[in-house]
């Protein structure tokens, strides 16, 4: 595998990738947050909304998955700086811009995603071709049981919907 240089799509997407993995939030959610939910100096990520789309191509704000999906999620200081980047330099300075838009300034869709991250090249070049972004939500729930954190809030971490458990 040789390096490739960092380019828009890539530094762009960093911060979703972690928050993703660190926050344990659903692509769904993500693709919903705006910059009033993320609070860097609490530390803190509101999940209010997400972005559900439709078999028929249609693209739905609603309720997280489940209800106990509305949620206030920790976020460890390692990604403080790098979300703080991508709000500076990715994010409309208003409170209710999108942390993540899609190209043309809407929600962020999945195969927008795919298709600006080259997501499927990504992590087979990267030896992890059966990784999929919701991986890192499991991810990030292993690394928050691994760290010590307590039942309580790994239980808040781990919402699941029964469709999501094994």
């Amino acid at each position: 595998m040789s390096a490739k240089p960092y380019t828009y799509v890539t530094l762009s997407i960093r911060a979703m990738v972690l928050l993703a993995t660190f926050a344990s939030l659903r692509r769904a959610e993500i693709s919903a947050l705006r910059r009033m939910d993320v609070d860097l100096v609490a530390r803190t990520v509101r999940v209010r909304v997400a972005f559900v789309e439709r078999s028929t191509g249609g693209l739905v704000l609603g309720p997280p998955k489940c209800r106990a999906g509305r949620r206030t999620v920790g976020i460890p200081e390692s990604i403080v700086a790098i979300l703080k980047e991508h709000l500076d330099i990715y994010v409309k300075d208003e409170p209710g811009a999108l942390m993540f838009p899609g190209a043309k300034g809407g929600p962020l869709r999945r195969s927008g995603f795919n298709t600006r991250t080259r997501w499927v090249d990504v992590v087979k070049d990267m030896g992890l071709a059966r990784l999929h972004f919701h991986d890192l939500r499991h991810t990030g729930n292993m690394f928050a049981a691994e760290s010590g954190a307590g039942l309580k809030d790994l239980m808040a971490a781990w919402v699941m919907t029964t469709s999501e458990r094994p």
